[in-house]
């Protein structure tokens, strides 16, 4: 039997019983110390312990990018991603998200044909063991659903009793009008078995087949995926869409509590064999229901998305005004020091809209869905339990939803407007995700919806990679002067204590236009005041009063500038003042 503490061990017996009832719970809890038994002997190395509290600083920032984002003449892309990183992030970035990167069908990897393989256009698992030499890794577990050609779905449909219950067979007559749902494609799907035509559950596409987990058999085979992801060198774990993995006709089908039981399962068993995983779920759905996936604090994922940030961040800065995002922002506490938030503005997705309901009146969403389409963007919608349909995602790259890109503003001000959106995104209390297109300064990729009909194409442009070194090494371009102030953001973001992912967090209420975070470090002893301006006007406030501790007066990190603790503090429009407390 696995040596584990008896605590941890119960733990998992109790899930497994729960999930699948008492023999059936049992068989899988047997079977599943097996599969941990073998892996924990074939891996002693992995069994450090890890403080939960110190696994993550101020020095962690993740870059997220497909495999195949940047691209050389007769070079695999993961090679030519990973030279690209060493020389231009090495320093800046310390982890890479690989969005998934394994053989697929459809929807850009998020339809997976072979959960172990490595697409062999993208390159092969040497090529991302050697990435995670100098950077650490994330991985997505699409485990929602698989691809309609991938082998389980094949055997499934051929009548292989193995397969038989691996996906979820359900009458169209049935009534599932409660089932909520994130896109407005049909539900069921028809599909040919040698049992004749079959209805089955696809949440996302007709191509994605989801997964039936009430299978305890379905269960273990991700187990194994899982393990072998740690053996590739993962040390983030993505839970893509998890929120919807459990099915229960008659329910939303959504958060169901076998979720979450699932999610706290997948703890125990990183807790057990490789416990310096960290587990981020991904959900965008509204801000309570997103941040149910910490569980305790102590028992689900250590990091959640913080998907209301990318929408208000954008609303702060479509009307000059930070008071909306600052109010959400001083409600924000993990709820353990071994949690925290994954803070980002952009993604490989659109700008999710329904984390902003009970935060922005329909009246303010409609104004930013009719900037989106006005900026050269579009808008995805979802099917309601009504029938009705309403704003699901803002299909629009980020640079282009802060500034139009047929306006002719001053490219100056537009990357200055864009950069103290990222700040804004590095300072507050938690771990960055970069999004590639973000930090190379990318804008719309019309072209390419027009090429694939698809509308999330707009922010997934494959890049060559001689011509973004070309761009970069002209300072007068976009790219470089969007990359320039990046790396300097996150350059001077690594040295600070008090942009530790578990330092205090206190919002500065200083001025409408102002969005104002008071950050101190886990011990005490540094603090700054990050500000920044999402108006066109100049700004000046004065932070005596506000902030206790700096009688020496403040340095600026950004520009060097030293004003005394009394001094009045100037911000032009769109200007990013990291100010640090002079004892």
């Amino acid at each position: 039997m696995l040596d584990l503490n008896p605590m941890l061990r119960d733990s998992m017996r109790t899930k497994c019983c729960a999930l699948y009832g008492e023999a059936r719970g049992h068989a899988c809890f047997t079977r599943l110390m097996a599969l941990l038994e073998t892996f924990r002997a074939e891996h002693p190395e992995l069994q450090r312990l890890v403080d939960p509290a110190a696994r993550l600083s101020q020095r962690d920032a993740i870059l997220i990018t497909y495999g195949g984002s940047l691209r050389a003449e007769g070079e695999p892309p993961l090679q030519t991603l990973h030279r690209f990183l060493r020389r231009y992030l090495s320093g800046a970035i310390s982890a890479v998200h690989i969005l998934p990167f394994f053989p697929y069908s459809s929807d850009d990897g998020f339809s997976v044909i072979d959960y172990t393989a490595v697409d062999p256009a993208l390159g092969t698992w040497d090529d991302v063991r050697r990435l995670g030499q100098d950077f650490d890794l994330m991985f997505d577990l699409v485990i929602n659903h698989v691809s309609a050609q991938s082998e389980w779905f094949r055997r499934f449909k051929t009548g292989d009793p193995a397969y038989e219950d691996f996906f979820i067979r359900v009458d169209p007559a049935t009534d599932l009008s409660a089932v909520v749902r994130p896109r407005t494609l049909p539900l069921l799907t028809p599909v040919e078995t040698v049992r004749g035509v079959e209805y089955v559950w696809t949440t996302f596409s007709e191509d994605q087949i989801d997964l039936n987990f009430a299978n305890p058999d379905v269960l273990l085979r991700i187990v194994e995926v899982l393990l072998f992801y740690v053996q590739q060198g993962m040390t983030y774990l993505r839970l893509d869409a998890i929120a919807y993995l459990w099915k229960r006709i008659g329910t939303p089908c959504i958060h169901l509590e076998q979720t979450h039981t699932v999610v706290r399962l997948f703890r125990d068993i990183f807790d057990a064999v490789a416990p310096h995983v960290i587990m981020i779920t991904e959900t965008n759905v509204p801000h309570e229901e997103n941040i149910s996936y910490f569980g305790s604090g102590w028992d689900e994922a250590q990091m959640v998305y913080q998907f209301p940030l990318p929408p208000l961040t954008l609303h702060a800065f479509v009307t000059g005004d930070a008071t909306v995002l600052s109010r959400w922002a001083a409600g924000l506490t993990p709820p353990s020091p071994a949690t925290t938030f994954f803070n980002f503005t952009a993604s490989h997705d659109g700008i999710g809209v329904r984390p902003l309901e009970g935060i922005l009146p329909t009246t303010e969403i409609d104004r930013l869905v009719e900037r989106a389409q006005r900026h050269g963007g579009a808008v995805s919608y979802r099917t309601n339990s009504d029938g009705s349909q309403s704003p699901y995602e803002l299909n629009i790259n980020y640079f282009d939803a802060l500034s139009d890109p047929r306006g002719g503003e001053p490219i100056e001000r537009q990357v200055a407007r864009f950069l103290a959106s990222q700040a804004i995104q590095l300072a507050l209390a938690g771990v960055p995700g970069i999004y590639i297109h973000s930090v190379l300064g990318s804008r719309n990729w019309n072209e390419g919806v027009a090429q694939t009909g698809r509308l999330r194409t707009i922010n997934r442009e494959a890049l060559q990679a001689a011509a973004v070194e070309r761009e970069l090494a002209d300072p007068t371009s976009r790219r470089a002067q969007v990359f320039t102030g990046y790396r300097r953001l996150l350059e001077v973001r690594t040295n600070e204590s008090a942009f530790h992912p578990n330092g205090t967090q206190q919002v500065l209420d200083l001025h409408p236009a102002l969005f104002g975070l008071l950050r101190t470090a886990p011990d005490g002893r540094e603090q700054i005041a990050a500000l920044h301006n999402v108006s066109a006007q100049d700004i000046t406030v004065s932070l005596r009063g506000a902030v206790e501790g700096a009688a020496g007066g403040w340095r600026d990190l950004l520009s060097g500038e030293t004003p005394g603790p009394d001094a009045p503090v100037t911000l032009a429009p769109y200007q990013v003042r990291w100010l640090k407390a002079q004892p």
